[in-house]
């Protein structure tokens, strides 16, 4: 399937992140990065899937190309969306609300190929080791919460927060690499 999903060339990634981007080189693919024009609504009670898979499409589609990515990634906890923390005080909330919890990563990814969107979502449950107030100052004071669903980086110094995952390691990452192949391997076909 890898050798399928590379025959596709080269990508437009419409995203910002930094994550996705070094994902994406460490596969060897060819890409291009365009800023996508699509700004994010959460709705209060939006369903958390269906949010990642919308915010997918509607970077995808907010980017000229021939095959474009778009991905976005939604913490959960139950139905609740922990998005981007607006400050270090909700950085700290969102940490104590998931201490010694098991929470859901969402990715939504849409690849626009040859006029075909080609939509998947994916989800990965990660669970926290309970975490002292002395654990939440430290990773507070690292400020890698910011712009990160869920106040956290599973890459970085967030690793000590998490117990275990059940799932995709990348999708917590930000880019789920095995539904990334079979969309591309889809689009080939």
């Amino acid at each position: 399937m890898i050798a399928l999903a590379v025959r596709l060339g080269p990508l437009v990634l419409a995203s910002r992140s930094p994550q996705r981007r070094a994902i994406l080189a460490q596969l060897g693919l060819e890409f291009t990065v365009a800023d996508p024009a699509y700004a994010e609504h959460d709705p209060e009670r939006a369903d958390p899937r269906a949010l990642a898979a919308r915010h997918a499409a509607g970077k995808a589609g907010s980017v000229p190309g021939d095959r474009v990515l778009g991905v976005d990634t939604v913490v959960a906890l139950g139905d609740r969306v922990l998005a981007k923390p607006d400050g270090r005080e909700q950085a700290e909330a969102f940490l104590r609300e998931l201490s010694g919890r098991t929470h859901e990563v969402h990715s939504g990814l849409c690849l626009v190929a040859g006029g075909v969107r080609h939509e998947l979502v994916e989800t990965t449950r990660v669970t926290f080791v309970p975490l002292s107030d002395a654990d939440m100052a430290w990773y507070v004071a690292s400020g890698e919460w910011r712009e990160r669903a869920g106040g956290y980086a599973i890459q970085g110094r967030g690793a000590a927060l998490v117990e275990r995952i059940e799932g995709d390691y990348t999708n917590v990452v930000g880019l789920p690499v095995p539904a990334l192949l079979r969309a591309m391997a889809k689009a080939v076909r």
